[in-house]
């Protein structure tokens, strides 16, 4: 499911006009990116956690000329599925 599709499902499901739903999706992936980049962790209860996670600075090779090269760290998001999302997923019913 692609975004369009998300908006779809979600303004036939609420009966909310596409237009409102495209603002709040938006809303909703601005807010958790803003979050992540304080450094804060997003949790929404049933559903998950987004955090960031450090990747320390590490040795590579570029795979066209195999030469070494020196990565920075990185912060790279994470994403760990709440209870509720992982029964669904498991049993196809909400628990």
């Amino acid at each position: 499911m692609n975004k369009s599709e998300l908006i779809n499902e979600l303004s036939e499901e609420t009966t909310y006009s596409k237009k409102d739903v495209t603002r709040v999706v938006d809303s909703l992936t601005r807010i958790i990116g803003r979050t992540l980049k304080k450094g804060e962790k997003v949790s929404i209860t049933g559903f998950g956690s987004f955090w960031l996670s450090r990747r320390p600075a590490r040795k590579g090779i570029n795979p066209a000329t195999k030469q070494r090269i020196d990565l920075p760290e990185v912060s790279v998001p994470r994403f760990k599925p709440g209870k509720n999302l992982r029964e669904v997923v498991k049993t196809g019913r909400l628990g």
